[in-house]
């Protein structure tokens, strides 16, 4: 014997009002989840910065977060994350749920540096979703006030003179700064005592107060104490002088030829976030990035912007890890 349920739905024409209603009830259900898609961002994004508050990432970052709120409708977070060369904040983004509410800042260390300097990461800088490069930075090698080296080549001459005894601080191990400051005792035949710290905000203070001689570090950090006369800059670590101090030579016109480091840095996503939101946050950051207001800031710390697709970040990244991995093997450092 049929039910009753089962007679009605062998009916012709019932079971063609059926599946209209169940066809209605679906795209009812639906409504809902493609109003959210619709919406993104319906609340705060989050954005870790693998580094301490002070820092040139923390400063490029907190533009781009005020930037990308407007643009998104949303407030941006600022989530500094710092430790272990980026590790900590590297591994944060990675284990974050690919919904768009999690973004990272990642950086020539993070995503070329650290391959070669730690034995294993806990991260895979390969699986980490690219969304816009946005730009580099240089390094300005700059002194503490009272050292008596107004030049390079007079720096060189003074740690010639003083083995062993001048400190080269930097933002800390595996960063920028302090491969760059290797490569300059590599190239330059000097011994000098690497001081890490963990960020370069302390580092600046502690070169300004004395208890550093020196130190590489991005002029989007530097920047502001360079102009403030409270540190002397002697060159800077490009392939050509950066626009907003045009006056400073570069280290290799300064008397160390083959001397170029710089510090480039973009947005990465959790592994597994979509393309469509990849391309919703690259649109926007690109078009922010263009903006007169956004690139004036970002010109005033001497950080170069560049705009692209999500893929300009990831080959840059393919490029640099084999000339970064050298500097590495040259300089002797290593972290386990």
């Amino acid at each position: 014997m049929t039910s009753f349920m089962t007679s009605r739905l062998s009916h012709p024409v019932n079971r063609r009002r059926f599946l209209q209603i169940a066809a209605a009830s679906t795209a009812a259900l639906a409504l809902p989840s493609l109003a959210r898609a619709a919406a993104y961002p319906d609340r705060p994004i989050r954005l870790v910065v693998p580094s301490a508050p002070g820092g040139s990432p923390d400063a490029i970052c907190r533009i781009l977060g005020e930037a990308l709120g407007r643009a998104m409708g949303q407030a941006v977070i600022i989530d500094n994350k710092p430790g272990a060369s980026g590790n900590i904040g590297m591994s944060d983004i990675s284990r974050a749920a690919p919904d768009g509410y999690t973004l990272g800042y990642a950086n020539v260390g993070t995503l070329s540096i650290n391959r070669a300097l730690f034995s294993k990461l806990p991260y895979d800088p390969d699986v980490l979703v690219p969304v816009s490069l946005l730009g580099f930075v240089q390094n300005a090698l700059v002194v503490r006030k009272d050292l008596p080296a107004s030049n390079v080549m007079e720096l060189i001459a003074l740690a010639k003179a003083k083995p062993g005894t001048l400190t080269i601080g930097s933002a800390g191990n595996g960063t920028t700064g302090h491969l760059g400051g290797e490569l300059f005792k590599s190239l330059t035949k000097t011994e000098m005592v690497h001081v890490p710290y963990r960020g370069s905000a302390q580092a600046i203070q502690d070169l300004m107060g004395g208890q550093l001689d020196l130190m590489f570090d991005n002029l989007s950090s530097v920047a502001p104490h360079i102009k403030g006369d409270r540190v002397r800059v002697l060159g800077v670590s490009g392939a050509a002088r950066n626009p907003l101090f045009p006056d400073i030579p570069t280290i290799a016109e300064a008397g160390v030829p083959g001397y170029e480091t710089v510090a480039w840095g973009g947005v990465v996503a959790p592994p597994g976030t979509p393309a469509t939101l990849v391309a919703q946050i690259n649109d926007a950051i690109n078009t922010q990035l263009q903006t007169p207001a956004v690139s004036k800031r970002y010109e005033s710390l001497g950080f170069e912007v560049l705009i692209g697709p999500p893929s300009r970040l990831s080959e840059l990244a393919t490029k640099e890890t084999p000339i970064w991995a050298e500097m590495v093997k040259r300089s002797g450092a290593k972290i386990d």
